[in-house]
């Protein structure tokens, strides 16, 4: 009976270091994705810090018990107060923030509190590291390593009970301020998880003597078991509902990444250090050779863990968060669209192929296919010693147009022409109607064969060949140019689509106040769309699909001029760059400071360095005007927001 009694408290003693490395190993990975994903969100932001200091926790936890010395095992223990004694001050900031996004902004109470909280868990911590006030002298037995209290560990004691019940209290304060199901459910759900984290780092071993645990080690090792594990979920199931905070992103996107992340992330690390520990157990319970069987377990583990995520994965996704059969199915549209996507280099890569099956069909070497579109005529693909330059591409287009044009001859065989040395195949989106000649199909490209002058006219069956191969060109050309047309309707649709899933995201737990407020610079964002479309103010991903396009201002203008929406953006741009411009000649002053960084670094696109140079400051000086400068432009435009009327969507050109 002892020997079973031992062999269990072994194995509880074994499962709870482990969950203490799985506490470290969540709060940092979550900490990394809420620091990746969601930085800007205040309660993302109060949430990091009480990650933080539950790693800090429980990462010094770990060391001080692997390290073999006593001084520094005491070392660890009083650099863990660090986490400890921020804990309730990171909690209250939580509450604080949580009650301020579900509208009802502190107005300095709870503000100042909360700095006052911080700053009292750092001289709290400058004590433990410092003094014995706090904590006292370490004892470490064969399994733990805990510190006696000192004299004010009953008044910190007091401290941190007042104020976990005072973010209780406020967390309860925004659960009932929640309307929806969906939210209400999410802030139980932290309501759930911040009084389980709060007494899973509380140090409740420097309030007994020990003696608990020597009188009755299974309880103790059940209780700081059950602890962790708790403490362990409570991470993860804060993590998710934080992440929903201020994500413009719809829910199902949020909940897919958070859980690839934490699949990848957590739970592979978990199980690596589960066969870690668990090999380790072997060798010492059994006698195993852990030098051998260590990395086979470890490497075995993780291959295994990858292999499971990525048959899984997919899956489950759509099982848990697509919704509904008609959910799921639009989502899946999209997911083979992107995994189908016809990109530039797979349209080169297909012509490549049937030019060069086109060329061995005819025993020939040389051959060109060029593409027709709004830029004119250019040469996608060539190949063989006959090579053309990128002028006869428009040559051979006129040659097609024109028959009589000099140099062009047509052969006598359906839907060939001859141009000097070369036969060329029209690529028609579709066939031709034979019973109406006016309904030629669009010209999308050329086939051009180098036969030589004295080329023979094909046999019918190498002559269909041709045929059905510069058919196939046409289709992959035809299906290029829906899918740039596509893309055009969602250059215009994405940031129509961000701005309501960004009021989505805000009126989740504030709907009347997001959703009312019409004003473009009440909008935290606003200042970080504007810089990122000066950044790309010539072209890129930053201005194409900028939340700018979205404004009244912009399709007014893209209405008045015809324009795309990229270029009515930049002038939207350029004409609030031009209310920062001083009147007069313009001179390198410092009342034209702000418009000459707008103009080099944007405009003329400038170095950062070159610019300081020129203007006689220094490079922090530049940056700091230049948010100053970014500033004015994003209030011009929120000016001229609020004074545009309203005008419909502007639907892409085709």
């Amino acid at each position: 009976m002892q020997n079973w009694l031992l062999s269990l408290l072994s194995a509880l003693a074994t499962f709870n270091r482990f969950l203490v490395v799985a506490e470290v190993i969540s709060a940092a990975s979550l900490l990394m994705y809420s620091l990746t994903f969601n930085l800007r969100d205040r309660v993302a932001r109060s949430w990091n810090v009480l990650l933080a200091a539950v790693a800090i926790v429980s990462l010094c936890d770990v060391a001080s018990g692997v390290v073999q010395s006593d001084a520094a095992a005491e070392v660890w223990v009083r650099l863990q107060w660090l986490g400890i004694a921020l804990i309730p001050g990171a909690s209250l900031h939580l509450s604080d923030a949580l009650l301020a996004t579900t509208g009802q902004p502190s107005r300095g109470r709870r503000r100042w509190a909360v700095r006052a909280t911080y700053a009292a868990g750092v001289l709290a911590a400058g004590l433990a590291w410092t003094s014995e006030l706090l904590v006292g002298r370490v004892v470490r037995s064969t399994s733990i390593v805990r510190m006696t209290a000192g004299p004010l560990f009953p008044w910190f004691t007091g401290a941190f009970a007042a104020l976990a019940v005072w973010s209780l209290v406020n967390v309860g304060r925004a659960y009932l301020r929640c309307l929806t199901p969906t939210t209400r459910r999410r802030m139980g759900y932290l309501a759930l998880s911040v009084p389980l984290i709060l007494m899973g780092v509380f140090p409740y071993l420097l309030l007994t003597s020990g003696d608990g645990m020597r009188m009755n080690p299974l309880l103790f090792w059940l209780v700081a078991t059950a602890s962790n594990l708790l403490l362990t979920a409570a991470l993860v199931l804060g993590a998710y509902c934080v992440g929903f905070f201020g994500a413009p992103q719809p829910d199902r996107v949020v909940k897919s990444r958070m859980l690839q992340w934490i699949l990848r992330g957590p739970v592979v690390a978990w199980a690596v250090v589960a066969a870690y520990v668990f090999v380790n157990w072997l060798e010492r319970r059994y006698g195993i050779d852990g030098m051998l069987w260590l990395p086979v377990a470890m490497v075995g583990v993780l291959l295994l863990a990858q292999f499971v995520i990525t048959v899984l994965r997919l899956p489950l996704e759509r099982w848990l968060f697509y919704g509904g059969r008609a959910d799921r199915y639009d989502v899946q549209r999209v997911q083979n669209l992107s995994e189908r996507l016809l990109t530039a280099a797979d349209l080169r890569q297909f012509l490549e192929s049937v030019l060069a099956a086109s060329c061995d069909t005819l025993r020939i070497s040389s051959g060109f296919v060029m593409q027709l579109d709004e830029r004119g005529a250019q040469l996608e693909v060539q190949m063989g010693p006959q090579q053309l330059p990128a002028a006869a591409a428009a040559d051979a287009r006129a040659a097609l147009d024109n028959g009589h044009a000099a140099g062009y001859q047509p052969a006598a065989m359906l839907g060939i022409f001859r141009w000097g040395d070369y036969w060329l195949l029209p690529l028609r989106a579709q066939a031709p109607d034979a019973d109406s000649e006016s309904a030629m199909p669009d010209l999308l490209g050329i086939l051009g064969l180098s036969v030589g002058p004295a080329a023979q006219e094909p046999e019918e069956g190498v002559l269909a060949t041709l045929l059905v191969l510069a058919s196939r060109a046409a289709e992959a050309l035809h299906d290029r140019r829906l899918q740039q047309q596509l893309f055009q309707s969602l250059d215009v649709l994405v940031p129509q689509v961000d701005a309501i899933q960004r009021l989505r995201a805000a009126a989740a737990y504030d709907g009347a106040a997001a959703l009312a407020s019409g004003r473009l610079i009440d909008n935290p964002d606003v200042f970080q769309w504007v810089k990122d479309a000066l950044v790309h103010y010539w072209g890129g991903p930053k201005l194409t699909t900028n939340p700018l396009l979205a404004l009244r201002v912009v399709q007014q203008a893209m209405q008045g001029q015809q324009e795309n929406p990229a270029e009515a953006l930049r002038g939207v741009l350029r004409d609030a760059i031009e209310y920062v411009r001083p009147a007069g000649q313009r001179k390198y002053t410092g009342d034209w400071l702000l418009y000459n960084i707008l103009d080099l670094r944007f405009l003329q696109r400038r170095k950062s360095s070159d610019v300081a140079r020129q203007l006689s400051v220094s490079e922090a000086d530049l940056f700091r005007k230049q948010r100053v400068a970014v500033d004015q432009v994003a209030r011009k435009i929120a000016e001229m927001e609020a004074q545009a009327p309203d005008v419909p969507a502007v639907a892409a050109e085709h």
